[in-house]
């Protein structure tokens, strides 16, 4: 467009651009590079010398064209740089991701430029931009994700004394115009579900040593391995790293970088086919870039491919023999039309062939307000029943994050929360309540496919890197406040619309909430959840500890042998 306005005498000015378009791709190169810093710095700087080295020539060549036509000049200077100014905005714009750009779509953003120089004519300007419904391909995926988590961090950057509710401010402004219109989007062109078997498995981890044990041995425990995909969330440290919480004190000590799991795993000799044939898909996330685990479940959800089942884990798991075909076979056995299963799993230190010979099995029936401050009194999960072995799954009242598989088509009809940064607590209740009033009823497994490993004592935990980038004690009242987000969705009293600050915490909320097939007060009365006195009614949730039926599911009752775990009659 400058050539085109200003004629070929612009070459100096063009090149002087072109330079700067250069900068900005190795700017976005750079971004998992152990030099990050250095070179976004440099590119930076030398993108916006390219910018005022074009502005001042084509300023000097202005106004040497101004005096020569007329020798006052001041009209003809001004209108080139007003024409100018509004040029290098839209390079600007244009040098941006596709869906970074401002409240655009992506997909209209090509219909809405001066396509070869040419304007677009008022007619075409006036035509509606037609919507693209093919499904979103994983490059696409992966480049907006990239794109988001970059900008978001240069955008938290130099903040590092905003308080908590600034903080929130910057991440849900950002969200709101650039995360959550892609998500809907998403929403509309998720990649067709496939009937063939296949199976996802979401996997987050946060510089997890254990992450590619996990990745091996879900291979190799694998009955169709070749049907096994799995969507891999990495939040690593790359340099001048730290380590977890020693002591008391608060002492840390300086560490290598973390591995990368995805590259470990890819250059063995049971990752290498995998990888190559795009069965594993890697989003990495710079440690500093981290938004906690359900958001990092959030990224990872986004990296299902139409596989037809989907099972959630954590990064520092063991498996049975098998593992894969026996949870699609234990859902295929619950007597319902969308079942979750879920639990607790045992213990790492446990032989899970050995447990599943004697049956040994737990279900996941209590909960408790949480007592601490930190937690805001969110409902956490706990109280795991035994029970004698039914070749039925029965039923529970609690999805665990931990390990829970399903139906991939719950994806779109209990889509994850984009507006739930920073949250450890809380993500289990919210999606056992928006599951079961969706329609989804929740069993637990008759055979426990995968161990957890439950202490990780002085490992790096997500709320320090938070710390490290703001400031120390920054984590726990954001936290807090974004759980309310949770709490008013749950029929919180202290937590309702009205009584909501800031007005933020609201947003689209009804777009990732409750179902309409079963209210939210029903759920509560099957799980024993008081939210007024904030107590678990024991009597209400007996029929899980003994191993029975929900109310309203009494048609199942006989498939559960009519006793507890006890042998004794119900």
């Amino acid at each position: 467009q400058l050539l085109l306005l200003y004629g070929t005498e612009q070459q100096h000015s063009w090149i002087s651009l072109h330079c700067f378009y250069k900068n900005m791709a190795v700017i976005r190169r750079n971004r998992d590079s152990q030099s990050q810093s250095n070179s976004l710095v440099f590119c930076i700087i030398t993108s916006f010398g390219c910018v005022i080295t074009a502005l001042l020539i084509t300023l000097v060549y202005a106004v040497s064209t101004a005096n020569t036509i007329n020798p006052a000049g001041n009209d003809a200077v001004h209108n080139v740089a007003a024409s100018l100014q509004k040029d290098i905005l839209a390079v600007e714009e244009a040098a941006k991701p596709l869906a970074l750009r401002g409240a655009e779509k992506a997909e209209h953003f090509l219909e809405s430029m001066n396509v070869g120089g040419h304007a677009m004519t008022t007619e075409q300007q006036e035509e509606k931009p037609t919507l693209n419904t093919e499904p979103m391909t994983m490059d696409e995926v992966l480049s907006f994700l990239n794109h988001f988590l970059i900008q978001l961090h240069q955008n938290f950057v130099g903040n590092k004394k905003t308080e908590f509710d600034g903080v929130w401010k910057i991440f849900h402004d950002f969200a709101l115009e650039v995360l959550y219109p892609w998500d809907r989007e998403y929403l509309q062109r998720m990649p067709k579900r496939r009937k063939d078997g296949s199976v996802f498995v979401s996997l987050a981890s946060y510089r997890d040593e254990n992450c590619i044990n996990t990745l091996t041995w879900a291979y190799e425990k694998s009955k169709n391995p070749d049907l096994l995909n799995v969507g891999l969330v990495q939040q690593n440290c790359v340099k001048d790293c730290i380590g977890g919480i020693l002591d008391k004190t608060g002492r840390t000590e300086k560490v290598p970088p973390d591995d990368d799991c995805y590259e470990l795993f890819c250059e063995s000799d049971i990752g290498r086919e995998h990888c190559a044939a795009g069965r594993v898909r890697n989003l990495f996330i710079n440690e500093d870039e981290s938004l906690g685990p359900y958001m990092a479940r959030y990224f990872a959800s986004k990296l299902w491919n139409g596989e037809e089942w989907y099972m959630q884990i954590d990064a520092h798991m063991t498996f049975l023999q098998d593992w894969d075909a026996v949870s699609i076979e234990m859902l295929q056995k619950a007597p319902a039309q969308k079942p979750v299963m879920s639990h607790y799993p045992p213990f790492d230190t446990v032989n899970l062939e050995e447990n599943a010979k004697r049956h040994g099995i737990s279900r996941l029936c209590g909960s408790t307000f949480a007592d601490s401050d930190l937690e805001n009194q969110i409902i956490r999960l706990g109280g795991t029943a035994a029970g004698s072995y039914t070749d039925t799954p029965r039923f529970a009242p609690y999805v665990a994050a931990g390990y829970f598989v399903a139906h991939s088509s719950f994806l779109s009809e209990v889509p994850f929360d984009p507006f739930l940064p920073w949250i450890f607590m809380g993500e289990e209740i919210i999606m056992s309540a928006r599951l079961w009033t969706s329609g989804y009823d929740i069993f637990s497994p008759r055979t426990s496919v995968v161990g957890h490993i439950y202490f990780r004592r002085k490992k790096p935990k997500f709320w320090e890197s938070v710390h490290r980038l703001f400031h120390y004690g920054i984590h726990n009242p954001l936290q807090m406040m974004v759980l309310n987000r949770v709490k008013t969705q749950l029929n919180y009293p202290e937590s309702a619309n009205d009584f909501i600050s800031p007005r933020t915490l609201l947003t689209h909320i009804d777009e990732y909430s409750m179902g309409t097939e079963r209210s939210l007060e029903d759920y509560l009365a099957m799980a024993g959840l008081d939210m007024g006195k904030k107590r678990v009614i024991g009597p209400q949730i007996n029929w899980c500890y003994s191993g029975g039926v929900p109310p309203g599911k009494e048609e199942y009752a006989h498939l559960y042998n009519n006793v507890d775990g006890d042998g004794i009659p119900l």
